[in-house]
């Protein structure tokens, strides 16, 4: 079973509305879609989201990355020898991890339609308890004003969802923290609450912010990547002097990444993306390690489409070890472009029993150059 073609497309479905980090503000998905074939007619797809503040990559990058470095690379491969397959993958180009995971999504697409099961059973996800086939998303509040900020989370509350991730780290700690006890006197005590800086916070200002919320009594199920990325001393600093369970996110691309997070006990958690770890192959060794080390995870998602949060989804719902699950970009969507994958059920996924991704073909009108939809 080999590979006989790599093929890519430019996908751009707009959001509902504006969504604004302390990174960026978004309005519309935008990706490269990955169609690869192998030689007994199996087609796998995979996407790949430009995210320049996080992994540096844009649509033109990625895409030039998929066609002229990996594809010749794998062209005539043999899709069973995994080795050699994500080998090559991954040693093809330094950096580039949203490229890599839309190829990486489609292999992984071929691998499970090849053993006829869904990608989640595949990775190894039938629990004690039955199949492991739904999981609960929480929803993110954009950072805006208090005022903003709060009226949102009671929509969301009211449409039905118990988990709610709040942006902040944008401008002052003082608003920050009024942010979010606007939202906890909004939402009332029993909505799970997590607090994402994006990197926003000096390493002072976190531990003073984070206390404070502690003797507000605000309960913070945790506190994601206050301080920049490359500070792990600083995220240490952070996590050895407060109560909340701060988790890393941007910090975390690599298992050698992971390996230092976990070897210095700079985070109490870690958050999987698999648009900065390449794909499943890796994710699924940061997991492990993780895990090994008594770390829980978090699956999250960029603003990504359908096509690779039902990969994202797949993965996490097949791991003992990821608890908490971030896939609500989709749902930020005006439509779903592909057909099959991942349903919401307000703040609860079902994730596709049709073998491999559950994916059969990508709706043309969102492609651009096809007479997309991109108003």
């Amino acid at each position: 079973m080999f590979i006989t073609d790599i093929q890519t497309m430019h996908q751009k479905v707009p959001l509902k509305k504006p969504f604004k980090t302390a990174l960026r503000t978004v309005d519309q998905a935008e990706s490269i879609i990955v169609k690869v074939e192998v030689s007994n007619g199996i087609i796998g797809w995979g996407e790949a989201a430009p995210t320049m503040m996080i992994t540096g990559e844009s649509i033109q990058s990625i895409e030039a990355t998929i066609l002229y470095t990996i594809k010749p690379l794998l062209l005539g491969k043999s899709i069973l020898n995994t080795e050699t397959i994500f080998h090559l993958l991954h040693r093809s180009c330094v950096g580039n991890s949203s490229a890599k995971a839309a190829v990486d999504i489609a292999i992984y697409d071929i691998l499970a339609q090849y053993h006829n099961l869904p990608l989640y059973q595949y990775l190894g996800g039938e629990w004690e308890d039955g199949l492991h086939n739904e999981v609960e998303t929480d929803y993110t509040v954009s950072v805006n004003s208090p005022e903003e900020m709060s009226e949102a989370a009671l929509q969301h509350v009211t449409d039905g969802f118990n988990i709610l991730k709040i942006k902040v780290g944008k401008d002052s700690i003082e608003k920050d923290i009024v942010r979010i006890q606007r939202v906890r006197e909004t939402v009332g005590p029993d909505i799970t609450i997590r607090v994402d800086a994006n990197q926003g916070w000096k390493t002072k200002d976190a531990i003073r912010a984070i206390r404070k919320m502690e003797d507000m009594g605000l309960n913070i199920d945790l506190v994601e990547q206050p301080v920049l990325a490359s500070d792990i001393e600083g995220m240490k600093m952070v996590t050895d002097s407060v109560l909340t369970p701060i988790m890393a996110d941007e910090t975390v691309f690599s298992p050698s990444d992971a390996f230092e997070v976990l070897k210095t006990r700079a985070a109490d958690l870690i958050n999987i993306k698999l648009m900065k770890s390449g794909g499943i192959y890796k994710a699924s060794i940061i997991n492990h390690m993780a895990e090994e080390c008594g770390v829980e995870c978090m699956v999250g998602s960029m603003i990504e489409s359908h096509l690779s949060v039902t990969a994202a989804v797949h993965f996490a719902a097949s791991k003992r070890n990821i608890v908490r699950y971030d896939f609500d970009a989709p749902l930020m969507l005006v439509d779903k472009p592909t057909n099959g994958g991942i349903d919401y059920e307000i703040n609860k996924i079902r994730i596709p029993e049709e073998p491999g991704l559950g994916i059969s073909s990508i709706k043309e009108e969102w492609r651009v150059g096809r007479g997309a939809k991109t108003t």
